[in-house]
């Protein structure tokens, strides 16, 4: 961020532009392939952060610190749990109630791998259909043509299923009934009805702290070495980027919408990074001190230009969106986390570990609703970006 902005607004104002980007889940892969994990003699959040945990989940001080220190736990030793289960894996989630860990696996493991999960720390549950199964057959629906009353499907390690959504007073329509039955044909299928169809948040330019492209206002998500990340439906490649006071940041390097939503934008003009998200005076400004992966059931919160910062769990990976205007993005992470218009491209963050950029949802944050997020780390392995940590 330019130096005459940063007298004006003090670090907060550094922060906005350094670690903040605009509008799915990747590989395996490369999700499993965080920018740095942070030592445990290393705080899991700040003061505001736990006030935020404490006002959006109705948790007092001593359970949101508790809760942040089981999922960093849940977090540590869930590839050990995988790795442990083998072809037996079923998928993982954090259980809030419990605390813990819980790992699916099929009813083939092996007495010893049993035990090997279970040494970890996680809690077992016995399913029906592995987690590759599951992949396999939610890549079947993939191929399938979603109408406009379908918003979104998953592969759901909990249920065992893969979940599709389907927008209220939809589900009789022919083209939805005709696409469920060819769903069912091909997958364990279970369907779940949603308020509304699903839509990106840039908007028009409006005030606020964004950066804009055009006449398109986005939130900035996280730093990386040259520059930050950014959501692919806010701008394409070669389009400059103007900051809250219009000066010139940089331009968009890469980007990718539909199918994906990732794009990165260059730094320069005398802007600069730094590895935070900013709290908006609503909770302190966070440092990001890595990037891994928060498992189905943890806590997360988001940081945007429009509604600023709210917390919410995270509800599911490798989720395919059907947007309403037709825009089927892959692999996003969706959460209960509310957004609105100018949003996309918000910082998804939980503890102090990066998470994703905004891509879009369905509601608001007045009634509610929920929020996908573009999982940085696919962002980071496609441009071959480091993320800008503490």
């Amino acid at each position: 961020m330019r130096r005459s902005r940063l007298r004006h607004l003090g670090l907060a104002g550094l922060l906005v532009l350094g670690s903040l980007t605009a509008v799915g889940t990747l590989p395996a892969s490369a999700a499993d392939a965080p920018a740095h994990s942070p030592s445990s003699s290393e705080q899991p959040a700040s003061a505001g952060l736990l006030d935020a945990m404490q006002r959006d989940f109705g948790l007092t001080r001593a359970e949101a610190e508790d809760r942040l220190a089981a999922e960093r736990e849940a977090t540590g030793i869930e590839p050990a749990a995988r790795r442990a289960a083998g072809k037996a894996f079923g998928g993982s989630w954090f259980d809030a109630d419990a605390g813990r860990l819980t790992v699916a696996v099929t009813s083939d493991a092996t007495p010893s791998a049993l035990r090997a999960v279970r040494a970890t720390g996680a809690q077992v549950r016995t399913v029906e259909h592995s987690a590759q199964q599951l992949d396999a057959a939610k890549a079947r629906v993939d191929r399938l043509d979603a109408p406009a009353g379908v918003s979104s499907w998953r592969a759901d390690r909990a249920t065992n299923k893969v979940v599709v959504d389907v927008v209220a007073g939809e589900r009789a329509d022919n083209d939805v009934q005709s696409f469920l039955k060819q769903a069912r044909a091909t997958a364990p299928v279970t369907v779940r009805t949603v308020p509304s169809a699903p839509q990106t948040f840039a908007a028009g330019t409006v005030g606020g702290d964004p950066y804009y492209t055009g006449n398109v206002r986005c939130s900035i998500g996280f730093s990386v070495h040259g520059g930050f990340v950014t959501a692919g439906h806010c701008g394409r490649a070669g389009a400059g980027v103007s900051g809250w006071d219009r000066s010139y940041i940089g331009t968009f390097q890469g980007s990718s919408f539909p199918d994906n939503d990732y794009a990165w934008v260059s730094v320069g003009s005398g802007w600069w990074t730094v590895p935070v998200v900013l709290g908006w005076g609503t909770v302190s400004d966070q440092l990001v001190r890595g990037s891994n992966v928060a498992p189905v059931g943890a806590s997360i919160c988001r940081s945007g230009s429009t509604t600023h910062w709210h917390c919410g769990t995270v509800l599911a990976h490798n989720e395919t969106v059907n947007y309403s205007d037709g825009s089927v993005v892959h692999q996003l992470t969706k959460t209960s986390v509310c957004a609105e218009g100018g949003d996309s491209g918000g910082s998804f963050i939980s503890g102090d570990q990066a998470q994703g950029v905004t891509s879009g949802g369905w509601g608001n944050c007045s009634s509610g609703g929920e929020t996908w997020f573009q999982p940085v780390n696919e962002i980071l392995n496609r441009y071959g970006l480091t993320l800008h940590t503490a």
